[in-house]
């Protein structure tokens, strides 16, 4: 099966909260998304909201559940009480544990799973009373071990961190290195029954090269790259690029 598509929708609350009005849309371009063939919406609620706004949440949740229940939603934090408290009542069908600190612009590093160990055993296992699937954010580096300690607390799935991959968009004599780094890290973890995601920084031009080497590769969580593509084809058309270089025909 090809790669799921998310749409990750903190780029366009972003432009929505530079000023006081309701436009952008989120629930209005995540519906676009989801009609033009996402098969679901991600968002990463920060403590200070300055992209998604915690009001956003039941929102998305309702969109999909009365509109496009087929859909999933997956949300992206770092696992506070208040990130527990904003799970349980959007009922997420997955969430994706990043090691953020609140000051950072974006995710930039997977977790250190063998600090985190028991840390990340104890999240995950909260997570799974609320019924969601849980990810776990790490880097595409190959350490097989890293992986099998992700097993180990309960997680469902890796989101594989793209960011260096996706940063040799003008140097691509860089990407093949990288590019089997996080093709060995999904072997190892594909081998041992982890389901794999990936995430930051892609592009319609570096997606299928990815999808290429990871075949099994189940979703990729894509905002930033999709958003700017958006201000120039429309959002309808930029999910179905975006869905055809993740294999699927559309």
């Amino acid at each position: 099966m090809p790669a799921k598509l998310s749409v990750n929708l903190n780029a366009v609350a972003m432009l929505r909260n530079r000023r006081d009005l309701p436009w952008p849309s989120v629930e209005a371009l995540g519906r676009i998304a989801l009609k033009s063939g996402a098969s679901g919406l991600t968002v990463h609620p920060r403590p200070d909201q300055r992209h998604i706004r915690f009001s956003d949440l039941p929102v998305i949740r309702n969109l999909i559940d009365d509109e496009f229940p087929q859909a999933e939603f997956n949300i992206e934090g770092y696992p506070t009480e208040e990130f527990f408290e904003l799970c349980a009542g959007a009922a997420p069908e997955q969430v994706t544990l990043v090691p953020d600190d609140p000051a950072q612009a974006t995710s930039d590093h997977g977790w250190d799973f063998r600090k985190h160990r028991a840390f990340l055993t104890d999240a995950v296992a909260r997570l799974k009373t609320m019924g969601c699937r849980v990810s776990l954010f790490a880097d595409g580096d190959g350490d097989a071990e890293a992986v099998e300690i992700a097993k180990a607390v309960g997680a469902d799935r890796i989101e594989l961190y793209t960011g260096p991959y996706g940063g040799c968009f003008d140097a691509p004599e860089r990407a093949a290195p990288i590019l089997e780094a996080l093709g060995r890290t999904a072997d190892a973890a594909l081998a041992i029954g982890l389901a794999v995601n990936a995430g930051h920084d892609l592009t319609v031009e570096n997606l299928p090269d990815l999808v290429k080497r990871i075949p099994q590769l189940a979703e990729v969580s894509i905002g930033h790259g999709l958003t700017a593509d958006a201000l120039e084809y429309g959002m309808a058309e930029t999910v179905r690029r975006f869905c055809r270089a993740c294999g699927q025909v559309v």
